[in-house]
């Protein structure tokens, strides 16, 4: 079944989705839920590796696959095969869009890089999601997220002070990048609206990663210190840290001298309130060691529950560290849609997240569920003017 028609910002935009695990896939899942038609080309017999990446299984469709793939269409499609390579010429001149994560210089090789494309369709916005990106000494290289978050430096500075480097706990390398993706995609279609042109969109893992470290790289810059692993605190404020309560671990968030003062007050901790050593931020910070206990001591005796309870009235920031499951079942995250169920044809009902950006006007929205391999083959064939005939015998040399 092709996604029924959306009011979204991206209705009428046709992507053509070249790409595979989670970068690209997440990229094109962000414009699928905007209103964008998403063609996905997946391996015949085989598709999208991540289709294989479990357990779990639901009906025998991975749940990873399952978590970024709804509002797509799947044709298979093996387009080195002169045949494949007819139909997916054909796709490519009704696309605005086309997405993959092929190695640089991969697609070149095939007479599929942008530069060879845009001759026959200038308005053809490409974007291109890689490890390195297309320029630099580096550009060939294949780019894994793990590898990603450590040579971008995220890992050393995640985890504790005393202990190993640590990778975070989602592919941030991966997600990041497809997010980057997916703007420059839409600044390029905003471009093409006022000069009639599309262009190359060149997204690299290691620039995504490097720009994620902000206000990190910001003390790289000012004085040459390199920010080491501080476990959960915050190099530039205090409290702002996790701390064990009765019953578990409580995220303490203070962001200025007012909140502090709350703080201290609600906590019992007026002592330290008018010691001069933590009278400011900066104090705080210098001090933290001399700090910390005395809050630690404060906050175990009593429960998240408790001190979120008393903490929030008062406006200080805190919340409970809590599980996925946990988290997920917040009843902030039902009332905002962010929890969709859809009804899959073999994996039953499943449930994935809800689509994060919110408008008034055109909103996006989770419509269709995630496809199974080549579930929309022939449709797509058919509306480029292939016959029945001709799609059995594709189907039967193994084309799609």
């Amino acid at each position: 079944m092709v996604a029924e028609k959306t009011n979204g910002p991206l209705a009428g935009v046709t992507v053509l989705d070249l790409t595979r695990v989670l970068s690209g896939p997440y990229c094109t899942m962000l414009l699928a839920d905007m209103g964008a038609r998403v063609i996905k080309v997946e391996q015949p017999a085989r598709g999208d590796d991540t289709r294989a990446w479990g357990p779990p299984f639901l009906g025998g469709e991975s749940s990873y696959f399952l978590s970024i793939n709804r509002n797509k269409e799947s044709l298979t499609l093996d387009f080195k095969a002169p045949a494949g390579r007819a139909v997916l010429d054909t796709l490519i001149g009704r696309a605005d869009v086309l997405v993959e994560n092929f190695r640089p210089e991969a697609l070149a090789r095939q007479g599929l890089d942008y530069p060879t494309l845009a001759q026959a369709q200038p308005r053809l916005v490409y974007a291109s999601l890689s490890g390195y990106g297309h320029t630099g000494p580096r550009r060939a290289e294949p780019g894994y997220d793990a590898v990603l978050q450590g040579e971008g430096g995220l890992m050393s500075i995640t985890g504790p002070a005393d202990g190993p480097a640590y990778r975070l706990g989602v592919a941030v390398a991966d997600i990041v990048t497809g997010m980057f993706a997916a703007q420059g995609v839409l600044l390029a279609l905003l471009a093409r609206h006022q000069t009639g042109l599309g262009q190359h969109v060149d997204v690299a893992m290691l620039d995504s990663v490097a720009a994620l470290l902000t206000y990190q790289a910001g003390i790289v810059f000012a004085d040459g210190t390199s920010p080491g692993r501080m476990g959960n605190r915050h190099p530039s404020i205090a409290p702002y840290d996790t701390f064990e309560s009765a019953d578990g671990p409580l995220v303490l968030a203070v962001g200025n001298d007012d909140q502090w003062g709350r703080f201290c007050r609600v906590a019992g901790l007026e002592a330290l309130e008018a010691d001069e050593r933590f009278a400011t931020n900066p104090g705080r910070v210098r001090h933290y060691d001399a700090l910390a206990p005395s809050i630690r001591q404060a906050l175990a005796t009593d429960t998240r529950a408790g001190w979120t309870a008393r903490l929030v009235a008062a406006g200080v920031p805190c919340g409970p560290v809590r599980t996925v499951d946990e988290a997920l079942d917040d009843v902030q995250l039902a009332a905002r849609g962010m929890i969709e169920r859809l009804a899959h044809p073999t994996a039953g009902e499943i449930a994935v997240l809800g689509v994060p950006i919110k408008l008034s006007a055109t909103p996006g929205g989770v419509r269709e569920p995630p496809p199974t391999l080549g579930e929309h083959t022939d449709t797509v064939l058919t509306e480029i003017g292939l016959t029945g005939e001709e799609i059995a015998s594709l189907r039967q040399s193994g084309v799609v």
